[in-house]
């Protein structure tokens, strides 16, 4: 059932148990209490006792509730739903999204509020009044003494008396474990140095070219087979810095007291930590919690290693003895359950710490059990956010990452800032929370109280048997995986440890995960293929292309994207290559992504420009807004070449005028971005020079960071809003809207058709970007396979197909890769980071540092004296990846473009896959044709009525004509 209805439950069996109904909406969605100091003390002790009963309801939600007797409203938190009201003067209550919903005499009004963010507004039938949130909330919070309750339940861990920790091991124990649980030389460089060194996470740059979890030759994080949730365009992502007031890190550990014990507060103990990444010594405080909180609670710690001679097919018998121990520990009245791995040793195998928590979890769950206890996990395979946010998205209320403390005191005399422990720990601690922070805000999630076990995850690879089992509950698209090959890779990283392997003795793993290393991780863009790349661009030779072409397309060795694993139905009679539409038209449907001026050089720019210009495709202007000279006609007259005809308005607004808007022949409106959704656009100020900031209209020297939600869209319909201002803004250009593939894009994507957009791009999660944080990088948002496919399936079943253009991007490099997007769907194609190798880039992922050592993406002038790239290459380059298509339309019998458009039922999985993990791989969802009605078009052929006729602006330019055409005097009278 529906959220709505689920929260319509939960409100109805709290009134049936007791509650007043404003007392449930209170306890159901609370105002951000927890860091407002300007708060009455009594109501701020009524939301700090009922938070252990219950998690906040995020919204964005304006609620509006009645028992019969009352009536009233409420808002959540976060405010971001319009919610109004007017009061007449003979008693009539009005309350809309917006004002004038009804035609009410102004005089008969006698007053005009809103409801603000955590506010309520009830009448009382009975009493025939309003009463208003103060009074409302002053009686509520004086009901019950909820500040002598807190004093007799409430615990705050950093308040209990210390206790001994455990001491760090030698190194040479330590470089056993790190291997034992997967660290690699990367995830110290990359990840643990600047978290320790900044307090803040990773930032990285170029996105994610290595394959997906499911399809690397090399052991893998349980996690990163889980992709991260975000929200757009049906509730907006919250900023986590500007609005740090409605956020909480705090976690409640243990049981959850009786919902509907109104009488009884002062009964159940309360453990409260302020964040949930614990020390060594805040967990030795927990487990001797017993003595210190008078028996109140007891702790049990859970192993989860078994032993390792009994290999991987040991591990589930392991899990069964591990739930049925947390079952029974439960049941004999411990309430405070620690999983740890701390045993894991030459002997012991440690089961991955995600997966015994969720099935510890789901099991007590099932047990109905889970409230009884709390979960806690003591584990070294914590080490980077997406790490903590999986292990609380699966139930764990606090995790001690003790490797992780244990290897940032041993590199301490490596880091190029002298630091002292403590310090260290501090630092990290405060990155993951940050990290935590946005992870939780993509989704639109304000509390760690509430992420805690929502499972606000996509499985990717992993079978639904798997996912069943453990991980109840969560979308899995792509078949994969199941408990023998996630156990393989736990033998095979504690071989590494304690194997005999020379390699692993005294080093970790390279890791080659974030950049191309000798003997790393497998990686598409190689020193090989790049160089193959810029030698065919530039000499306009198609034989190497074709070499570079094979070196990507062929993955029967090495596989690195999920199209790999398909293959083509070829036609029984091939038709000439003569008879295929000529590359000069399919060029005409690529466009280059959206990389703004800023995050690129003014010269990389317009060379994009220029050389879409010249072949008819598209450039995007990205976020960061167009110089005017570019886009003004030449003295002659004619079109300046280095004009982008896409300009992008994004949630900053960056370099957007009346005048940009005009000079497009797109306008898209970016809801999300590929390698970091759910987050916005970011600028180091390094790179903001004078001639940046002029065209962003900002200020030298000033890092920008775009907010994660458009201000002004909260919802579908404030979406169509924006796309019905830009279409009369410049109603000769195309609206497009951008989104990122996740499981349910299809169904926003038929939201934005019906909003009336002409064009949605479905972008993939390994799209490059200028600067990002390597989690998002990594984590978030999946394939362009997967939502290009659910989009067009979705628009064809709705009969929605034929109103809207459908551009895929996010690693786009061949014509195979834009072979399969047709046949997925796509109507046109994106390229980014292709078009900027061929300019001369040389992927070394130094974007974000303003070093680019080929002037690609600097702002440093003598670095960017060293491009060398030309429009030339850029159009040998689309015009190669066009001849390649046309040669695979030849082969698969069609003879244009649109005919293979959705024609999944020509693509297949390829057959007899000789891999250890992809073995099990089922594409059968994303390659299910869709039943198209009779005469339905499955690509766009027809245009969006935007009724523009109808808007007043026209009505107002019409009536207004003669006094602009002639300087005659008009008077205009209209309602508005």
């Amino acid at each position: 059932q529906s959220d709505s209805a689920c929260f319509d439950n939960a409100l109805e069996l709290l009134v049936m148990g007791g509650y007043s109904l404003a007392h449930a909406m209170m306890l159901l969605i609370p105002e951000a209490w927890s860091g407002n100091d300007l708060m009455d003390p009594k109501r701020r002790d009524f939301y700090e006792y009922h938070a252990a009963l219950m998690e906040p309801w995020d919204g964005p939600a304006a609620v509006a509730f009645t028992d019969g007797r009352q009536i009233g409203a409420t808002l959540d938190r976060n405010g971001l739903r319009p919610a109004r009201y007017l009061i007449t003067d003979d008693g009539l209550v009005v309350m809309a999204s917006e004002m004038g919903v009804l035609d009410i005499p102004e005089e008969k009004i006698v007053k005009k509020w809103r409801l603000q963010p955590g506010k309520m507004f009830l009448i009382d039938m009975e009493q025939g009044r309003i009463i208003d949130d103060a009074e409302l909330k002053a009686a509520l919070a004086s009901a019950h003494p909820y500040r002598e309750w807190l004093e007799k339940t409430q615990i705050r861990l950093d308040e209990l008396p210390p206790a001994v920790g455990t001491m760090a091991p030698d190194e040479a124990v330590l470089l056993d474990r790190q291997q034992a649980f997967g660290y690699t030389q990367e995830d110290l460089k990359f990840l643990l140095t600047p978290m320790v060194v900044t307090g803040q996470e990773a930032v990285g740059s170029m996105g994610a070219d290595n394959p997906p979890a499911v399809l690397s030759n090399r052991s893998r994080h349980l996690s990163n087979y889980f992709k991260q949730n975000f929200a757009q365009v049906t509730n907006p992502p919250i900023d986590p810095i500007r609005e740090e007031i409605v956020m909480s890190l705090v976690s409640l550990i243990g049981p959850r007291p009786n919902l509907l014990g109104l009488e009884s507060g002062g009964e159940n103990m309360r453990l409260e930590v302020k964040q949930p990444v614990l020390t060594n010594e805040d967990l030795e405080k927990i487990r001797q919690i017993e003595d210190s909180s008078g028996g109140a609670f007891r702790t049990c710690t859970l192993d989860i290693t078994y032993p390792a001679a009994d290999g991987a097919e040991g591990m589930e018998g392991a899990l069964e003895r591990l739930c049925q121990a947390a079952e029974q520990a439960v049941l004999e009245g411990y309430n405070i359950l620690i999983l740890s791995d701390r045993k894991m040793d030459a002997d012991n195998l440690a089961i991955p710490a995600l997966l015994a928590t969720s099935a510890v979890h789901h099991h007590l769950i099932r047990k109905g059990l889970r409230t009884e206890s709390g979960l806690v996990v003591e584990t070294g395979a914590a080490l980077e956010v997406h790490h903590f946010a999986t292990l609380a998205g699966y139930g764990a209320e606090a995790v001690n990452p003790y490797l992780a403390f244990e290897t940032i005191e041993a590199m301490l005399p490596k880091l190029p800032e002298k630091l002292d422990f403590r310090e260290a720990q501090k630092r990290y601690i405060k990155a993951v929370g940050k990290g935590l922070f946005k992870v939780m805000s993509k989704m639109g999630i304000s509390t760690y109280q509430s992420y805690c076990g929502a499972q606000i995850f996509d499985a990717v690879g992993l079978s639904t048997e798997f996912v069943e089992k453990y991980f109840t509950g969560t979308a899995t698209t792509i078949e994969g995986i199941g408990l023998e090959e996630v156990s393989e890779e736990a033998v095979r990283w504690h071989r590494n440890a304690y194997g005999d392997a020379f390699i692993y003795r005294k080093h970790l793993d390279v890791g080659g995960d974030y950049a191309w290393r000798v003997r790393g991780e497998d990686h598409v863009w190689t020193p090989d293929t790049i160089a193959k790349l810029q030698h065919a661009v530039r000499g306009d030779d198609f034989a190497t292309y074709e070499e570079f072409a094979r070196q990507v397309n062929e993955q029967s060795e090495r596989l690195l994207t999920l199209r790999g694993l398909m293959e083509f139905k070829w036609a029984d009679e091939p038709i000439p290559l003569e008879e295929v539409e000529p590359a000069s038209e399919i060029v005409k449907r690529f466009a280059t992504g959206a990389m703004s001026f800023g995050s690129i050089s003014y010269e990389a720019h317009s060379t994009l420009a220029r050389a879409m210009n010249a072949i008819g495709g598209k450039s995007n202007t990205g976020e960061g807004g167009e110089e005017p000279e570019r886009f003004n006609p030449l003295p002659d007259g004619s079109p300046n070449p280095e004009r982008s005809a896409i300009k992008q308005v994004a949630s900053g607004r960056f370099g957007v005028t009346t005048e940009y808007l005009v000079n497009a022949d797109d306008i898209q409106i970016k809801m999300a971005q590929g390698a970091k959704p759910g987050e916005g656009g970011q600028l180091p100020g390094h790179k903001v020079n004078k001639q940046i900031a002029r065209v962003r209209h900002s200020t030298p020297g000033v890092g920008l960071i775009s907010p994660p939600p458009h201000h002004d869209i909260y919802s579908i319909e404030d979406l169509a809003q924006l796309i019905h201002d830009l279409k009369n803004v410049n109603p000769k250009a195309r609206i497009s809207v951008k989104l990122v593939s996740e499981v349910g894009v299809g169904t926003v994507a038929a939201g934005v058709s019906k909003a009336h957009a002409d064009h949605v791009t479905i972008a993939g999660y390994d799209g490059g970007t200028g600067a990002s944080p390597l989690t998002s990088t990594k984590h978030a948002g999946s394939m362009w396979e997967i939502g290009l496919a659910e989009t067009h399936q979705t628009l064809v079943l709705n009969r929605l197909r034929s109103r809207i253009c459908v551009q895929v991007d996010g690693g786009m490099r061949t014509g195979r890769d834009v072979a399969i997007g047709a046949l997925l769907g796509a109507d046109e194609f994106g390229f980014a980071t292709a078009p900027l190798i061929a300019e001369g880039c040389i992927m070394m992922r130094k974007c974000h540092l303003n070093t680019c050592p080929v002037g690609v993406a600097t702002q440093d002038p003598e670095l960017r004296k060293r491009f060398m790239g030309k429009p030339e290459h850029v159009i040998n380059y689309f015009f190669f990846v066009a001849e390649e298509l046309r040669r695979i339309m030849a082969k698969l019998g069609f003879r244009t473009v649109n005919e293979m458009i959705g024609q999944m039922d020509r693509l297949d999985m390829r057959k007899a896959v000789d891999h250890w993990k992809a073995r099990g791989l089922d594409y059968s969802r994303i390659l299910t044709k869709p039943e198209a009605a009779p005469g339905d078009a499955v690509y766009n052929t027809d245009e969006q009525d935007h009724g523009l006729d109808q808007a007043l602006d026209n009505r107002l330019i019409e009536q207004a004509a003669p006094a602009l055409e002639k300087g005659e005097a008009v008077q205009i009278e209209v309602d508005i």
